[in-house]
C-alpha cells in the first residue's frame, strides 16, 4: 500500500490558498505551486491567513493549526515534490486551453496512481483531460469560494473517470471537513452552478424587466429561500409543503419564467459598458464608496456563524 500523503495545489490565486489551507489542516504535507516562488509564497500567506481565521473563530484547534503551518510550503514547480504526492489539484483560471496544457503535462509527469483533479467551476473534466493517457484518474473537485469556509465540494466524474477515484476523493474530502457530492454526468455547470445559474437568469431577468430593483431581488433571496436553505434544500422543501401543491405552483409559474438560452440583455449591457462589479466599482450596484474589505469580512462572519451552528449540531437533522 502506498504511503504517499502529500497534496499539491497548482495555482495560488483566488482558490488555491483556501484549498491548501484545508489540505494542510487535515494532516497532509501540502505544496502550493505557481509560476514563480514569489507568487507561490504570496499564496501561502493567504493560506496562513485563512487558517488563522478558522483558528480565531473556533473552527480549528491551535495545535492543529501550528502543525498545518509547518506542513505547508510554496514552490515554483511540482517535479521535486512528486515522489510522495498522491493528489494534485489544479486551481488555475477558467481557461480550457491552459487547463488542458497543465493536465497533459501532469499526466506525463505523475505516476499513474496519482489522482489529478481540477477545481473548474464550469468546464467539463472530460474536455480538460481530453489529451491525457490516463483519464480514468482525472476528476473535478469544485470547491466553492471562500474554499476554506464553504463546505460544498462537487466531485464530478468525467466520461472515463474511474468510480473508485471519485469515491476515494469524496471520502478524502469528508476527512477535510467538507461536504462533497458526487456528480455522475459531466455537464457544464456541474450541480450547484446549474441551480445557481437558473436563479441568476431569473434574477437578472426580473431586474431587466423593471419588475424589482437589485436590492429587492437580493432581499427576497436572502430573507426568504436563502435563509431557509441550510435547514431544507429545495427538494426537502417540496416534500414538506406537498408535491401536489408544488406541482400546482409550477404549472402556474413556469410558463412566465425566462427560458432564454442566452444571458439577459441588460446583464450583457452592463458588461459591455465595463461595469463588472467589485473589480470596477460598479455592476448592478455602485460600490465606489464602499469598503470592499469590510464587505468581504462581513460575508465571512456570516458563513462562520452558520458553520458554528452546523458544527454544534443545532442545524437540521
Amino acid at each position: 500500500m502506498s504511503n504517499k500523503n502529500k497534496v499539491a495545489i497548482i495555482g495560488a490565486g483566488m482558490m488555491g490558498p483556501g484549498i491548501a489551507a484545508r489540505a494542510a489542516l487535515a494532516g497532509h504535507p501540502t505544496v502550493l505551486i505557481d509560476v514563480s516562488q514569489e507568487r507561490a509564497e504570496a499564496g501561502v500567506e493567504k493560506a496562513l491567513a485563512a487558517m488563522q481565521q478558522l483558528l480565531d473563530n473556533g473552527l480549528a484547534e491551535s495545535d492543529q493549526t501550528q502543525r498545518a503551518i509547518e506542513r505547508l510550503v510554496a514552490a515554483p514547480a511540482l517535479a521535486p515534490h512528486l515522489a510522495d504526492t498522491f493528489l494534485i489539484i489544479e486551481a488555475v483560471s477558467e481557461n480550457l486551453a491552459l487547463k488542458q496544457q497543465i493536465f497533459t503535462e501532469l499526466d506525463a509527469l505523475a505516476p499513474a496512481d496519482v489522482i489529478i483533479a481540477s477545481n473548474t467551476s464550469g468546464l467539463r473534466i472530460t474536455d480538460i483531460a481530453a489529451h491525457t493517457a490516463h483519464p480514468e484518474r482525472t476528476v473535478t473537485t469544485h470547491f466553492w469560494f471562500p474554499a476554506h469556509l464553504v463546505p460544498l465540494v462537487e466531485v464530478v466524474m468525467g466520461d472515463r473517470t474511474a468510480e473508485a477515484v471519485a469515491v476515494k476523493v469524496k471520502e478524502l474530502l469528508i476527512g477535510w471537513g467538507k461536504a462533497p457530492v458526487i456528480v455522475r454526468k459531466d455537464l457544464p455547470g456541474q450541480l450547484a452552478n446549474r441551480i445557481l445559474q437558473a436563479i441568476l437568469r431569473e434574477a437578472t431577468n426580473i431586474v431587466g424587466m423593471g419588475l424589482a430593483t437589485p436590492e429587492d431581488v437580493d432581499t427576497a433571496v436572502k430573507m426568504g429561500m436563502g435563509i431557509r436553505f441550510p435547514a431544507w434544500g429545495p427538494l426537502e422543501h417540496i416534500d414538506a409543503v406537498g408535491l401536489d401543491l408544488a406541482l400546482s405552483v409550477q404549472k402556474d409559474v413556469l410558463p412566465g419564467l425566462c427560458n432564454d438560452p442566452q444571458p439577459v440583455q441588460s446583464f450583457c449591457d452592463l458588461v459591455e459598458a465595463g461595469h463588472l462589479g467589485h473589480k470596477t466599482g460598479r455592476g448592478f450596484y455602485d460600490w465606489r464608496t464602499k469598503d470592499m474589505a469590510a464587505l468581504s469580512a462581513g460575508r465571512d462572519r456570516f458563513i462562520i456563524e452558520a458553520l458554528r451552528v452546523l458544527q454544534a449540531g443545532e442545524g437540521p437533522e
